[in-house]
């Protein structure tokens, strides 16, 4: 039996006592990123804003299989702020899941709805031709099943059929909407943003796109609890573990007494909030080295430095090399050796190794 087919679904049941450091720990670093962030101007903040959401697109999507241009995904949020791109186009998943993050950042406040959440299913599928309900709960009869394997598939869940998911999901928005700060049950942050999750993917509503609605709900959860977007890179730490993940999932589908899923939710979202603040002050030590080498570049250095910093605090995996800096500036192998050179003289990387091994790191926060 699964979860939905137990007596007590959908009164879920837990140890709260066992989540309250999570939730005091959660506040605790929501203070200090806030504190972090005056120390941000206009434009890093914007910069900041379009990185996280980008990253989040890119990430709900890998966890789902889906492999997205993050520039072209850039491109379209910039778009969808009003900012300046570079026109770059984007494919129809691309718009769509661009779409649906900025109406999250922008709608976090709203009450959950049915509509709400149909119009984020139309962005995601934008383009699909294979489904047969889209912007709408699933109709199909047979079962909604979560498999893998081909010759001998495995059944990891079973969904609610679909002529009970309008009255699930009645259910569920209920709950969702009287459980935030204002409603009639209000609950810690880290404990609804984790119920919700698990209920939905639970419920699993929709022909396809559940996973990436789940965690959109979960972070509009986290969202209207502290009364600010949240932007924190949970579908990052999602992806980094991704059979954690299933496998936490797979732990807590056939009853609905949820502790262990709830802690390693927490744990998740404090690991996500840890790299937002990396991500934060990555982003203030990158302005103090353009600040600090300021008409001090040369246009090739210049773009390799942009190139760089656009990898995020983890930089080039295994680091920059002299090929990666030809390829990048399309110059001579003793142009670029000189330009690398240069750059560490003046601080702005570090070099290890030699010859052919040698690689370049940035040299920032130190």
């Amino acid at each position: 039996m699964w979860n939905w087919q137990q007596k007590d679904w959908p009164e879920f049941s837990y140890k709260a006592a066992e989540l309250e450091g999570f939730e005091e720990k959660f506040l605790y670093n929501s203070g200090l990123l806030q504190g972090i962030l005056k120390h941000l101007d206009d434009d890093n903040k914007v910069a900041l804003t379009i990185d996280l959401i980008s990253d989040e697109a890119l990430k709900t999507s890998e966890i789902e299989g889906d492999y997205l241009n993050r520039d072209s995904i850039q491109s379209s949020i910039r778009r969808n702020f009003g900012l300046q791109t570079d026109e770059r186009r984007a494919s129809p998943a691309e718009q769509g899941i661009a779409e649906m993050l900025t109406d999250l950042y922008r709608s976090y406040n709203e009450p959950l709805t049915h509509q709400k959440m149909f119009d984020w299913h139309a962005m995601l599928t934008k383009g699909r031709r294979d489904l047969a309900d889209i912007g709408s709960y699933r109709t199909h009869l047979e079962p909604m099943q979560v498999v893998s394997g081909s010759l001998q598939p495995k059944i990891y869940f079973e969904a609610p059929s679909s002529k009970n998911v309008p009255k699930e999901m009645n259910q569920f928005v209920t709950w969702f909407n009287n459980t935030n700060p204002v409603g009639s049950n209000p609950l810690p942050p880290l404990t609804r943003a984790g119920i919700a999750h698990l209920y939905f993917i639970s419920i699993h509503p929709f022909e396809d796109g559940n996973g990436r609605i789940g965690r959109a709900i979960s972070e509009k959860s986290l969202s209207q609890n502290m009364g600010k977007p949240t932007l924190i890179a949970l579908s990052s730490i999602i992806q980094k573990h991704k059979k954690a993940y299933y496998l936490a999932l797979e732990n807590n589908n056939t009853n609905n007494e949820i502790t262990d899923w709830l802690v390693y939710f927490a744990q998740t979202i404090l690991e996500a909030q840890l790299y937002t603040q990396i991500l934060i002050e990555f982003i203030i030590e990158k302005t103090k080295l353009f600040d600090r080498l300021q008409d001090k570049l040369n246009p090739r250095q210049e773009k390799v430095l942009i190139r760089v910093f656009k990898e995020g605090p983890e930089g080039f995996k295994g680091g920059l090399s002299a090929e990666n800096y030809i390829s990048i500036t399309d110059t001579s192998r003793a142009t670029a050796t000189r330009d690398l050179q240069d750059l560490v003289d003046k601080g702005a990387f570090t070099r290890q190794g030699e010859l052919k091994g040698t690689r370049y790191y940035l040299n920032v926060g130190k």
